[in-house]
């Protein structure tokens, strides 16, 4: 088989016809599978950039929360002292009181003992000076008829 000029020429109109064939019906399915495609890579990349934009946004977002949880954290704990200094305050002031209300009657009661004690002694100083009196007079004095004189002896004791 030899190259002549009809069988060239022949074999020109085939792959002209070829061509023309594959620009009519398999070149615009191609192109529009690849435009599809560059679209969806479009959209794609769009929504990665908008996937950025958001979480930049949410982590803006997440860290202001933050900060105001922490600030509500420290007026808390702030809220906190101030109400364990206040109970403790109370507390000291509370056990003052009692303290002072323990002694106060404590003192009440030294003195009633004192002066039972006290009472106590004048009457046996009275029944003493009463004995000590009759023995000096080797008579018998009756505590009833020098009630008033042995009651002043006694408070002057």
């Amino acid at each position: 088989m030899g190259i002549s000029i009809p069988s060239v020429v022949g074999q020109m109109i085939v792959f002209l016809i070829f061509v023309l064939f594959t620009m009519k019906y398999v070149w615009p399915p191609i192109m529009k599978a690849m435009q599809e495609r560059e679209a969806k890579i479009a959209d794609g990349l769009a929504a990665a950039d908008k996937a950025k934009a958001a979480l930049a946004d949410a982590s803006s977002k997440s860290e202001e929360e933050l900060k105001a949880a922490r600030g509500q954290a420290q007026d808390i704990i702030a809220n906190a002292s101030r109400q364990a200094a206040q109970l403790l305050e109370k507390a000291k002031a509370d056990a003052q009181a009692e303290q002072d209300r323990i002694v106060a009657n404590g003192h009440a009661e030294v003195e009633r003992q004192t002066a039972h004690a006290r009472d106590a002694l004048r009457q046996q100083v009275a029944a003493l000076a009463v004995l000590g009196a009759q023995q000096i007079l080797k008579r018998e004095i009756d505590a009833k008829a020098h009630a008033e004189v042995l009651d002043g002896l006694a408070s002057r004791v």
